[in-house]
């Protein structure tokens, strides 16, 4: 089972807790890996600010 497959099983067991079970496993699947570009996104963001806080 790769990562994201785990992600997405871990994150609809937490919607489905709290109540939410109307989407489908395809919707898990691609709320992870938005969330996976995002956090990619961002990482990248923060690099490039720390290199531009340290150039002359």
């Amino acid at each position: 089972m790769s990562v994201k497959a785990m992600m997405a099983t871990i994150l609809q067991d937490q919607m489905t807790s709290r109540g939410i079970s109307s989407l489908s496993r395809s919707d898990y699947e691609e709320i992870v890996a938005l969330l996976i570009e995002q956090l990619r996104e961002m990482e990248f963001e923060l690099a490039a600010r720390e290199l531009r806080k340290h150039d002359p």
